[in-house]
């Protein structure tokens, strides 16, 4: 099967990221049509031979990229297009049935309660999404959270399919030299206490939660912040201002998997921390928390749609603002340290099974059959048999 993925931006991020660990499990003949910046996952695509075009759009109203879209996909002789991000899907349903391809797949990746890739839901914004989603024969979910927002805008739940994003579980086993590399490289002090955060540094994301929390723990611990994006700036000054500012570190963007880029990769960085904070009110599913359920790190978090209905021994939600975020942290700190090896939770999203699932999907699309029965999160008890802290819930 010939499959022509099309995304807004080969940048450093999580849809990015899961795009390309996607290609290396997929069976199938995929290529990549990129609309704008072929940053630093364009290069790893080309490295693990997939080819990469950057259409060169030059802005959202760049209507000329449409027709060379669609000769693109024409002459390539694909048997189905699969969009990834709200711009791609914009222009590449309308281009696939334009050049003849009626196979086409889109992936939800970030679709929120009030907001679309930190866009506003506008009325406008909704409507254009519904308009391009018709043209298409399924819409994948990454989680049953965003299903049922993609159901109550109104798309029709046999179009809807749910394929959970995946990981990697092997590269994110617990590496105790990759820890002491990391750590070194960073000039952390091995008796350091670290707490970590991986996410694009926006506002939604909320780690000025973080730093706040960390103005009032001990001196010892640490915040290490993995991931580039706006807030970077205005997060250094909140830590000057908090007094905290040698106690904060911002890696940037890491790759997933070695690239060349000097330092750390990304699961070395996850190794390095000791307890992991996502401090977000509205993920769509949580990624960044299971691929440090995966290293084994406990976790607080306030929003993580991959874990309902799931139990995973050291997660915890909390509910509240920064002195919520210092208690669940001071707790997980005085609490003994555990094994550092992944619970159950972190393998049912493991990488081949999630591409396994996309294989059906776009069966189904290619051949017009129903699309196979959804995939939810397996139901468990629903809380930790370990006491709950204040403002902390167990998943």
């Amino acid at each position: 099967m010939r499959v022509l993925h099309i995304i807004t931006g080969l940048g450093v991020g999580g849809a990015e990221q899961q795009l390309r660990l996607l290609l290396r499990h997929l069976p199938a003949e995929c290529e990549v049509v990129t609309l704008t910046n072929p940053g630093a996952v364009a290069d790893g695509l080309r490295a693990d031979g997939v080819r990469v075009v950057d259409l060169g759009m030059r802005g959202n109203r760049d209507l000329a990229a449409l027709p060379r879209l669609t000769r693109i996909i024409r002459s390539g002789g694909y048997d189905l297009v699969h969009t990834h991000l709200y711009r791609a899907c914009v222009y590449g349903r309308p281009a696939a049935r334009l050049a003849g391809v009626r196979a086409i797949v889109a992936t939800e990746h970030s679709l929120g309660d009030s907001q679309l890739e930190g866009r506003p839901l506008t009325a406008g914004v909704r409507a254009l999404y519904l308009a391009g989603e018709r043209l298409g024969r399924t819409t994948v979910a990454v989680s049953p959270a965003v299903a049922g927002r993609l159901r109550a805008w109104g798309v029709p739940s046999p179009r809807i399919a749910v394929v959970p994003n995946g990981i990697d579980l092997a590269r994110f086993r617990f590496d105790p030299a990759a820890r002491d590399r990391a750590r070194r490289h960073l000039g952390l002090p091995r008796d350091a206490y670290v707490v970590g955060g991986i996410g694009r540094l926006t506002a939604g994301k909320r780690f000025d939660v973080a730093v706040r929390a960390l103005a009032a723990l001990p001196a010892d611990c640490r915040l290490l912040l993995v991931g580039g994006g706006p807030q970077e700036e205005a997060l250094r000054r909140l830590a000057r201002q908090t007094g905290v500012g040698d106690r904060v570190l911002l890696t940037g963007e890491r790759p997933y998997v070695p690239d060349g880029t000097p330092g750390p990769d990304l699961p070395s960085l996850v190794c390095a921390m000791d307890v992991f904070v996502s401090p977000s009110p509205e993920e769509t599913f949580g990624l960044a928390v299971i691929e440090a359920l995966a290293c084994g790190l406990p976790v607080r978090y306030a929003s993580c749609p991959a874990l309902d209905g799931l139990t995973a021994p050291g997660a915890r939600r909390v509910t509240g603002d920064a002195e919520a975020f210092t208690h669940a942290l001071t707790e997980a700190r005085a609490a003994p340290p555990g094994p550092r090896t992944a619970p159950d939770a972190a393998h049912r999203y493991d990488i081949a099974r999630s591409a396994a699932r996309l294989m059906d999907v776009y069966t189904a699309a290619v051949t017009g059959r129903p699309l196979p029965s959804p995939v939810l999160f397996p139901a468990s008890s629903s809380a930790s048999a370990s006491p709950t802290p204040q403002g902390v819930s167990s998943p």
